[in-house]
């Protein structure tokens, strides 16, 4: 069967960047410090918004964001992020750009006491993704106790934009949970 041809999640739609997103990357278990602070700051963009949106403007904001470079966002000034406010690549919501800055600082420090925020995040879940068998939309929760945990353990270490929906969110992008539906043909691969 064609690529194009294969059964997918519904919401990867008919947009081909949403389809290569759902077949390339969405769900594949996630270990590298940098993706995970990218993700995590992408799913904070998105709140309230679709995530082509924030797909589309990916690239901005990994030229914004110095690649997503931990050490680099937690050091910009405060004269950068108003500069990010004009751009018109980006969502310019002051909080949104401002909490990149603010989750990078709290970022190293995760880092400094659990090595990595590999180790922190999949310690969670302890270390292997979660296999859900859900069929279709309707059966997608937007949070679950363990997202509603890991919320509210990031917002004790002074992250922000990290409410249990957008962290369940960010465990669905980063393979700490597999909702691939199953009739999707990457729910078997993952």
């Amino acid at each position: 069967m064609a690529k194009s041809e294969r059964k997918r999640c519904s919401w990867a739609g008919d947009d081909p960047a949403m389809r290569a997103y759902h077949d390339t990357e969405w769900g594949v278990p996630l270990h590298d410090d940098t993706r995970l602070f990218e993700f995590l700051v992408l799913e904070g963009a998105q709140a309230g918004l679709s995530w082509s949106t924030v797909l589309n403007k990916r690239a901005a904001y990994r030229k914004a964001f110095h690649d997503f470079d931990i050490a680099r966002v937690a050091r910009m000034s405060d004269a950068a992020l108003e500069k990010l406010l004009l751009n018109p690549s980006l969502i310019r919501n002051r909080l949104k750009i401002w909490s990149a800055r603010n989750n990078a600082r709290a970022a190293l420090k995760v880092i400094e006491t659990a090595g990595s925020l590999d180790a922190y995040f999949w310690s969670f879940v302890e270390g292997k993704p979660i296999r859900n068998c859900w069929h279709g939309r309707a059966d997608v929760p937007a949070s679950t106790e363990l997202s509603d945990r890991l919320s509210k353990d990031l917002k004790q270490r002074g992250f922000n934009f990290v409410g249990s929906t957008i962290i369940y969110a960010h465990m669905q992008a980063t393979g700490m949970v597999n909702d691939h539906f199953t009739g999707c043909f990457r729910y078997r691969e993952l």
